[in-house]
């Protein structure tokens, strides 16, 4: 298992950048693919982003492709999420999270352990 702490999230009016961090504990954290999730008022869970174990593929949901980027430290257990170009959609509480399998990447109902989120507000 592993332990995950979110922390960067912040207020921000549209069109700005935040960086979200993740820290993880235990000693498997580079065994895992990692991903952000994120749930806005009202409205399930969803993917944003994940990248691979080894830290050499990505993934991203359309609605961020080309405005954010997911990157991993594997030297450092810590994962981040450079937002940029945001938008009052972007609106939502962040989580990152861990899957051992990439081929579920996508799927929210899979990640197996989470962060407890940080919050992410967009202004018009």
């Amino acid at each position: 298992q592993v332990q995950l702490v979110e922390s960067g999230g912040g207020l921000v009016q549209a069109g700005g950048s935040l960086r979200l961090s993740c820290a993880a504990s235990g000693r498997t954290f580079s065994s895992y693919a990692m991903g952000w999730l994120r749930q806005a008022p009202g409205k399930e869970r969803e993917f944003v982003a994940a990248v691979s174990s080894s830290g050499r593929s990505t993934r991203y949901a359309d609605s961020v492709k080309g405005r954010f980027t997911i990157s991993r430290d594997n030297a450092k257990n810590t994962m981040s999420l450079q937002m940029n170009s945001l938008k009052p959609e972007d609106t939502a509480v962040y989580y990152c999270a861990a899957i051992s399998s990439w081929y579920y990447v996508t799927e929210v109902q899979k990640y197996e352990n989470w962060g407890q989120g940080t919050q992410v507000t967009v202004s018009s």
